[in-house]
């Protein structure tokens, strides 16, 4: 009995990289880093429970001009995945599964992403 080789799978350079699977990555990406935005907020309730020194400490740190770059992509993020999982819920209905239609759904929501971030912080932050 003779051994076959076992099938090898194509790599990156034999596909053609298209947005979905831009989108992909984004996608986990944008899950990881919630996961640290939320260390922020964690960061942020124990120093508001702690004392006035130690909220006045976290919101020098946050409001600092690093610290609003951090919490604008944190937003950013949010709304991403928020988006990106609304984007794979109208998936499962098969819903604007043909391929014209996955490009647009992948493009909508990284407009859309980048918008409503703009207007989060342009109504809560800016203008307050």
């Amino acid at each position: 009995m003779s051994v076959r080789a076992r099938p090898t799978s194509p790599h990156l350079q034999i596909y053609r990289w298209t947005i979905t699977m831009t989108m992909s990555i984004f996608h986990r990406a944008t899950g990881i880093a919630n996961y640290a935005g939320m260390a922020l907020l964690a960061i942020w309730l124990v120093a508001a429970a702690a004392d006035q020194e130690a909220l006045n400490f976290v919101n020098l740190i946050y409001g600092s001009w690093f610290g609003q770059l951090v919490l604008f992509g944190f937003t950013w993020s949010l709304v991403h995945h928020m988006l990106g999982g609304l984007r794979h819920w109208v998936w499962d209905f098969a819903v604007m599964m043909e391929p014209g239609q996955r490009e647009t759904m992948a493009w909508a929501t990284i407009a859309a992403s980048v918008v409503i971030t703009l207007l989060i912080w342009t109504v809560f932050v800016w203008m307050a």
